[in-house]
């Protein structure tokens, strides 16, 4: 299993800087970072800064999308960023949640959402694209090769992350969910003429080590963050194509303050209980986490990426880099 991080872009510099040195330093393969532009520092300085300061990391965007940056804008970024950093990025995009949200806007459609994904890999690449009738390509570009991650949760979603992706990313850590969502991956994959194991399973969650109880205060914020997408999917979807265990918890939610998002104590988190945040994160003590990380890879996942943004954030991938990335760095995914 690989493990990786995501910031949210509100530290220091300079303690943005020495969380990424320390979670390399740990064992951690990729360093993600949230794009919310309003919300929080720009994104892509940091990458910058966290690119100088690694050697063999991988970074990106957790997650980007196309309508807040215009995906010929993106492109350019993360090429440069390919020869800044040796070819060590990757795309992780999404619809937009927060970024478009806290704008008045909605999220973009999956159309649009597949098409920038083709168009910022090829550009990288060094492809020529279309582009409203005219031929762009970077003729600059290095042509390091992007992964590229595709966020989301939904039948629709997952079917275009099978047909164009590299990987998914899943935000929840509950092993029966995942395996739900794998398994309509898989599927699709198949349909799509591609073998499954060449698309990587992320799962991104919080995840904080000590008493049961002080862990859920610390991460409940976070089920309360997947509820917007989940309220997205009840709207777009049959109850019956989904499962109730990802449905039915945002039945007493009663709304959702952007102000507040990925915050610990966040009054959004209200209507979230204990059953939920037990599911949907990773809690307890140091063998309650590999237990759960030993199910996720039973259930298909091959990166687990901790939403770093819990309080005790260096403690957290000290013990980490100590007891739990060692002992499931043999531990693989089933596929």
């Amino acid at each position: 299993m690989d493990f990786g991080f995501t910031l949210k872009p509100d530290h220091s510099i300079e303690r943005t800087v020495a969380l990424t040195r320390q979670a390399e330093a740990a064992g951690f393969g990729y360093g993600w970072i949230f794009d919310s532009h309003v919300l929080w520092q720009e994104v892509y300085p940091l990458l910058t800064l966290m690119a100088i300061n690694t050697e063999h990391m991988r970074l990106g965007t957790c997650v980007t999308n196309p309508a807040t940056r215009e995906p010929t804008v993106t492109a350019s970024v993360l090429a440069t960023l390919n020869e800044i950093s040796g070819g060590r990025m990757d795309l992780g995009i999404g619809r937009g949640d927060s970024a478009r949200r806290v704008m008045g806007k909605p999220p973009t459609t999956l159309a649009r959402l597949e098409e920038a994904t083709v168009m910022i890999r090829d550009l990288v690449e060094g492809r020529t694209v279309t582009q409203d009738g005219t031929e762009l390509r970077m003729s600059w570009s290095g042509g390091h090769r992007l992964p590229a991650w595709i966020a989301g949760y939904g039948p629709k979603a997952l079917e275009l992350t099978a047909r164009v992706a590299d990987g998914v990313i899943l935000q929840l850590a509950e092993p029966d969910l995942i395996r739900w969502f794998v398994g309509q991956l898989r599927d699709a994959a198949r349909a799509n003429g591609r073998d499954p194991r060449d698309i990587k399973v992320m799962a991104a969650a919080p995840a904080h080590i000590g008493s049961l109880e002080e862990c859920r205060e610390r991460v409940r914020w976070f089920p309360a963050l997947v509820s917007n997408h989940v309220v997205d999917l009840v709207n777009r979807y049959d109850p019956a194509e989904l499962p109730p265990a990802l449905t039915a918890y945002v039945r007493d939610r009663s709304g959702y303050d952007y102000l507040h998002h990925a915050e610990v104590g966040s009054s959004n988190a209200a209507f979230v209980s204990d059953e939920v945040v037990d599911g949907f994160c990773v809690t307890g003590s140091v063998e309650d986490h590999r237990h759960k990380l030993a199910e996720l890879a039973e259930a298909g996942v091959d990166q687990f990426n901790i939403y770093l943004m819990n309080g005790d954030e260096e403690e957290t991938l000290e013990l980490y880099g100590r007891e739990i990335v060692p002992h499931m760095r043999g531990v693989a995914a089933s596929h």
